[in-house]
């Protein structure tokens, strides 16, 4: 077996070990969404590039030499690129999660600028959780990801935020209606709004500022 084709199935090996998809870490590389697919399953390019291959290296954080670099590197942290914890429990966008927020599970890696880009002022506030639940549809949809700013807890009316209402973790819409208190709305039609509430019972975790999700 040829060098370049060892090298194709430890990133597909390492992709699948962390619970990846090629998509996703095209657009970790700033590239075209096909573009790991193509070189792992076609073969295009035949080699990765040294930037490509030490920003793979540093993001699964094994050695260079495993995705063909010189023997002994050691992958260095890409310049700019900020791992971003993943919750290890879903919020949900329908009837609700107990709310433990653990940060566990493989990052999703963001240039800082983009995270600028978004509004995220320190990194190590940023959170991915994973969405579960048809009632923020169409604009969240079951097993997206998202991007939450745990430092955004001002109420911005209309934005989406992460909730934690009677001891369940959710994902909604937060709408200020004249003097009452905060409408909690989901996009989803089909479910009504959440007014009849303990505001007490209400805490803000953090607005959501992205969403990446599999086609």
């Amino acid at each position: 077996m040829e060098m370049a084709d060892e090298v194709r199935e430890a990133l597909d090996a390492l992709i699948r070990k962390h619970g990846e998809d090629y998509s996703a870490i095209s657009r970790l590389l700033g590239r075209n969404p096909a573009y790991i697919q193509q070189y792992i399953k076609r073969g295009t390019p035949r080699r990765l590039s040294e930037e490509d291959r030490l920003r793979l290296a540093a993001y699964f954080r094994v050695p260079e030499e495993r995705l063909g670099g010189r023997s002994g590197a050691v992958a260095e942290p890409a310049p700019g690129l900020l791992a971003v914890p993943r919750v290890d429990i879903g919020a949900s966008a329908g009837p609700g999660a107990v709310a433990e927020i653990e940060e566990q599970g493989p990052p999703i890696g963001f240039d800082a600028a983009t995270l600028r880009a978004l509004g995220v002022k320190r990194a190590s506030r940023a959170s991915i959780i994973r969405v579960t639940g048809a009632s923020m549809e169409p604009t969240l949809q079951d097993g997206d990801d998202i991007l939450v700013d745990r430092d955004a807890v001002t109420i911005r009316s209309g934005a989406i935020y992460v909730l934690r209402l009677d001891d369940m973790l959710v994902v909604k819409r937060l709408v200020r209606e004249g003097a009452g208190p905060l409408v909690i709305r989901s996009d989803n039609d089909a479910y009504p709004d959440i007014v009849d509430y303990d505001p007490a019972a209400l805490a803000v975790i953090g607005r959501v500022l992205w969403c990446g999700r599999k086609l």
